[in-house]
């Protein structure tokens, strides 16, 4: 994900080495954890020889680290520090852990909260229930598109109406042919969520997930949301609807207050 997407930054200067080792570095995720130059030149658009010199840089830092004996780079230690100091700085972290893992110990769940980067939610705190036997699908740092995932309803659905707008037409570009599905499924999520105060994602993002999501801002006005959910054999809609939303609504309000912020809740829900 190129963050010149992000409507926010579009149209800002920007130094173009360092956007390309940005680039470099976007390229890898938990399914993509090695690749060698060849392959970041082809998921970036960047020549060879200069994704070559790039990542000689990035691992001087270490930002990328060479794989052992081979030609692959891989995330190295500089990114975790960096990260470390994010997720530092994110004070809620610390006052929604307990709650959070008491929702999810209580519904049988997993609760998650997340921020936006780009066109995508990426999630900075994970609970799920102890006594849970399932493998744990998403985890801190897991990414979520915004159109068809719970969280991502809510975080657009909390914004004012011009900046979820150009957000929401930055999302139809970038998914070209597959965007009036998406678009359809969004907007009756958005419906629902002027009515409820919830979003809903019902199989819409993993086909054998349902969830539920509500969002909160902090005291900077910083958008985040909140997430429930589980298997769709055990997280009905109307399950979701009956028991789980009023429940993270009222974890959104709790922890809205702690941390001076709000929770981004119509009246009808409060």
């Amino acid at each position: 994900m190129n963050n010149n997407d992000d409507p926010e930054l579009r149209g800002q200067a920007t130094v173009s080495a360092l956007d390309r080792g940005l680039a470099l570095l976007q390229c890898f995720s938990t399914e993509q954890r090695l690749l060698g130059a060849t392959e970041l030149a082809r998921l970036t658009g960047i020549p060879r020889p200069s994704v070559t010199r790039l990542a000689a840089t990035l691992v001087q830092h270490r930002w990328l680290r060479a794989e052992p004996g081979g030609e692959r780079y891989m995330l190295g230690a500089g990114v975790v520090s960096l990260a470390q100091v994010f997720l530092a700085g994110l004070d809620i972290r610390a006052a929604a852990r307990g709650p959070m893992q008491a929702l999810a110990e209580r519904c049988g769940g997993s609760v998650y909260l997340g921020v936006r980067d780009g066109l995508e939610m990426v999630l900075v705190e994970a609970c799920r229930p102890r006594s849970s036997m399932l493998a744990a699908r998403l985890d801190v740092g897991s990414r979520v598109p915004l159109p068809n995932s719970a969280l991502g309803r809510a975080y657009l659905g909390a914004l004012d109406a011009p900046a979820r707008q150009q957000l929401i037409e930055s999302l139809r570009l970038a998914r070209g042919s597959d965007w009036p599905a998406l678009e359809q499924g969004l907007q009756r999520a958005l419906a629902e969520r002027e009515r409820s105060g919830w979003c809903l994602s019902i199989g819409e993002f993993h086909r054998e997930i349902n969830s539920v999501s509500v969002a909160l801002a902090d005291s900077r006005g910083e958008v985040m949301a909140l997430n429930c959910g589980g298997a769709a054999f055990g997280f009905s809609e109307a399950h979701l609807r009956s028991e789980i939303a009023p429940a993270l609504a009222e974890l959104a309000r709790s922890l809205a207050a702690e941390i001076g912020g709000r929770a981004a809740l119509p009246e009808v829900a409060a």
